[in-house]
């Protein structure tokens, strides 16, 4: 059987090293991106390696949209096809609306909302049949519940219209496309043990962070066979924080 292929930006780490390892683990060869961190890039296309499968590790900062069209065609140069691509790069504005400058504007926007534009837009002209592009957005694009994230809120907002129009657009193809909104997740950019864990905590129904695994198995889910009939929408996995 062929193998299948991924795609995961931001993949050194986090939701998307977790993304990396799980479907290495269901037997996909995995492609990765990094913006500086090449080390642990390849420490978990190491991993993938290890399990048998064939990896890739490309540097390719998501505000680069040629950097991101490249590493596409990479992917499909190097391990042949591609049938899943996750855009999960980001970062996280935090701070008073006043303070918002258009260079971080322009920045987050770009990070978020273009560069899973620019790559679904790249991806599409090689998944075949039962491709599957997946976005990873925020709770925070459904509710925010305190001060200081406008921006960011902003940004993942308008993932849920390209989500849509993508499964309009591409659906006659037979290809997918959904959102993941992850909650308070344990990564470095929000550990379970940082100084507002206990805050974000109290807001959820269960009273606990997410783990990494918990967002790629929900990805993998909307990826495998199961999941082929899931299209242009959004799951959020966040404990209940938005319930």
């Amino acid at each position: 059987m062929t193998r299948r292929v991924l795609l995961v930006t931001g993949g050194s780490r986090g939701i998307g090293a977790a993304v990396a390892r799980r479907f290495a683990a269901d037997g996909f060869d995995v492609a990765l991106t990094y913006a500086e961190a090449a080390d642990r890039a390849s420490a978990v296309a190491a991993e993938a390696e290890k399990l048998g499968r064939r990896a890739l590790a490309v540097r390719a900062r998501a505000e680069e949209a040629g950097e991101l069209v490249a590493a596409v065609e990479r992917t499909v140069d190097e391990l042949g096809r591609l049938d899943v691509v996750v855009s999960n790069a980001g970062i996280a504005p935090y701070g008073p609306l006043a303070d918002v400058g258009l260079e971080e504007l322009d920045r987050t926007l770009a990070v978020h909302a273009r560069a899973a534009f620019v790559l679904a837009q790249a991806a599409a002209r090689h998944l075949p049949a039962g491709g599957r592009i997946i976005t990873i957005g925020s709770s925070l694009a459904e509710r925010v519940p305190y001060p200081g994230w406008t921006l960011y809120a902003m940004s993942k907002s308008a993932l849920v219209g390209l989500t849509k129009g993508l499964a309009r657009d591409l659906g006659p193809r037979g290809i997918t496309a959904n959102l993941v909104h992850p909650g308070s997740t344990d990564t470095e950019m929000n550990p379970a043990d940082g100084p507002g864990a206990d805050e974000e905590r109290a807001l959820t129904a269960l009273g606990r962070y997410c783990s990494p695994g918990d967002i790629a198995a929900t990805v993998a889910h909307l990826a495998g066979e199961a999941g082929r009939n899931i299209t242009g929408t959004a799951i959020t996995v966040d404990s209940g924080a938005t319930s």
